[in-house]
């Protein structure tokens, strides 16, 4: 299917799966995929890394601000998450990490720094991002938003599976409670907090395919845009 060169904005609730959403369209249209969220937590993974976060909300951001003017996160080797030369992809998607970035995101400094960073990225055009406040913030021109939401016990499993698959022994109940406190901070922060824009397509993906999720993408971009090819490029569902 041809796509003009759009941007899209996909924002919604921890684990709904924005994420591998996001890389099916670029894979499926030849997008370029940003991940906003591997910035937040790559951030917060270089906080830890160097004694700025003490427990799970105390950051020492006489220290942090500060190293956000030369600090280097970036992609490599398609969508992966590089803090300089090291790869950290692995890393930033530990409970750790995900204990600390709500907190994290909501510094001002630190929206302000990946903000711009994805600006940057975004100035090529033709690119599906997904986050937060993609839709609302970072690009509030964007030509298709998409908000996705899903059950919190759907969310839980999803992110339980997703951990236990890299070998590590997580608790549900902490990774559910983990889910809603991370949900409860993203929406009440004074800054860019987590919403629905006012024009996004909201996406409720609970009981649905991956597959099912592109049937529902490729008929809102025919519908949106007016395209009538019938042709289209299927991957197959990853979940």
């Amino acid at each position: 299917m041809n796509v003009p060169d759009i941007i899209i904005a996909i924002d919604g609730y921890s684990s709904t799966g924005k994420s591998t959403f996001a890389k099916l369209i670029s894979q499926a249209f030849g997008f370029l995929y940003l991940d906003s969220g591997a910035l937040y937590r790559g951030v917060t993974f270089f906080a830890l890394e160097n004694g700025m976060i003490e427990g799970t909300d105390r950051i020492d951001l006489g220290r942090l601000i500060p190293a956000l003017e030369t600090l280097d996160i970036h992609f490599e080797e398609g969508s992966k998450t590089f803090l300089g030369k090291r790869c950290i992809e692995d890393r930033i998607r530990t409970l750790e990490v995900s204990s600390s970035v709500s907190p994290i995101a909501a510094v001002p400094e630190v929206r302000a720094y990946v903000d711009r960073r994805l600006r940057e990225f975004g100035e090529r055009g033709r690119i599906v991002m997904d986050g937060r406040d993609i839709g609302t913030t970072v690009f509030p021109n964007a030509q298709l938003k998409i908000f996705m939401v899903a059950d919190d016990q759907v969310r839980a499993q999803r992110r339980y599976d997703e951990m236990v698959a890299k070998g590590e022994t997580p608790d549900f109940q902490e990774v559910l409670d983990n889910l809603k406190e991370r949900d409860r901070i993203d929406s009440t922060r004074e800054v860019s907090p987590l919403r629905q824009a006012e024009d996004a397509f909201v996406l409720d993906n609970s009981d649905m395919t991956l597959h099912e999720e592109v049937v529902w993408i490729r008929g809102l971009i025919q519908g949106r845009f007016d395209i009538r090819e019938t042709r289209w490029l299927w991957v197959w569902p990853l979940r």
